[in-house]
């Protein structure tokens, strides 16, 4: 993962998310709906983001590895 891909989802999961906990699916379409994020980066993502529910954000960004 790139610096710049993980400040911009460091940012998105605190900023963007609105409800927590959210699940997976919750994050991946919030993340789907920013022109931010290139669709590799979206796609990477997805895949990275384990299956579940969080709690907050920095539950998710434990959960990615930032």
């Amino acid at each position: 993962m790139s610096p710049a891909l993980r400040t911009k989802l460091s940012e998105h999961v605190g900023m963007h998310v609105d409800k927590y906990p959210a699940t997976c699916n919750d994050l991946v379409m919030a993340c789907n709906n920013l022109h931010e994020f290139s669709s590799e980066e979206r796609e990477w993502f997805s895949k990275a983001l384990p299956h579940g529910s969080f709690e907050s954000p920095d539950e998710v960004r434990r959960a990615i590895g930032i």
